[in-house]
């Protein structure tokens, strides 16, 4: 895994969307696998205003994203549909029938995790996955476990991973306890893998995926054995490397 050490959020976030449109120019059909939470909001804004200034166009793009909560609607303002139409989507102009999520209402689970490895699968996989790290590891909602997962599957969220998420409820028993998420397998067959880190409460995961055991115990560990993945760091999150 290569690493690229930058200043600060700011500087990470301009340095993936450079890489992100670099692979939109070369490859204007591209599968973008997208992700949610804190850390690629800027990223998002970045490559926003290249689409502004007519650098690039994500009409002929697809993207999928890695998860989705149980149990929320596309409209659900938490769900990971809204925050991606209303972070992303809206302001890139980009044709929702492109855009692809798990379906979080879908209870029959097997189903639904068999459907979404079929859209992935039906794109020609993913040319470019956009990954942030959990505290405890975590890519996707791939929580650590005893083995690393394969394809689309259901997971229950750990206590930490509902801690840090908790801040975009109106309480912790707001969270949902359960999401759908692609697995490490899926994350590994991307042509090229993005991980983006910042903020010094990252730096223990970031050190023992870059530099520890390869484990299903630290999720993003299973990187270090991918052809082509890039870790862009800011200082605090590199602050424990060796």
């Amino acid at each position: 895994m290569k690493l690229i050490r930058v200043t600060d959020y700011e500087e990470m976030s301009r340095k993936a969307a450079e890489i992100i449109a670099e692979q939109v120019k070369e490859k204007p059909e591209s599968c973008l696998g997208l992700a949610t939470g804190e850390t690629p909001v800027g990223t998002y804004r970045e490559l926003v205003h290249y689409r502004n200034e007519g650098k690039i166009s994500f009409e002929r793009v697809h993207t999928v994203n890695l998860d989705e909560y149980c149990g929320l609607s596309a409209d659900d303002r938490q769900s990971y549909r809204y925050y991606m139409k209303t972070n992303f989507f809206d302001a890139i102009g980009i044709d929702p029938a492109r855009t692809f999520l798990p379906d979080g209402m879908n209870t029959d689970v097997e189903a639904e995790c068999s459907r979404y490895d079929r859209v992935i699968e039906g794109l020609g996989g993913i040319d470019l996955q956009l990954l942030g790290i959990g505290r405890n590891g975590h890519i996707g909602f791939n929580e650590p476990a005893s083995y690393f997962s394969k394809g689309t599957h259901c997971v229950t969220l750990t206590e930490s991973t509902i801690e840090a998420n908790k801040r975009y409820f109106a309480s912790a028993e707001e969270v949902p306890r359960k999401a759908y998420t692609m697995g490490i397998g899926t994350i590994m067959a991307a042509k090229k893998i993005l991980l983006l880190a910042s903020g010094r409460e990252k730096a223990d995961a970031v050190r023992a995926s870059l530099q520890g055991e390869v484990t299903p115990e630290m999720p993003a560990s299973i990187l270090q054995f991918h052809r082509d993945a890039v870790l862009i760091a800011d200082e605090e999150a590199c602050s424990k490397l060796n």
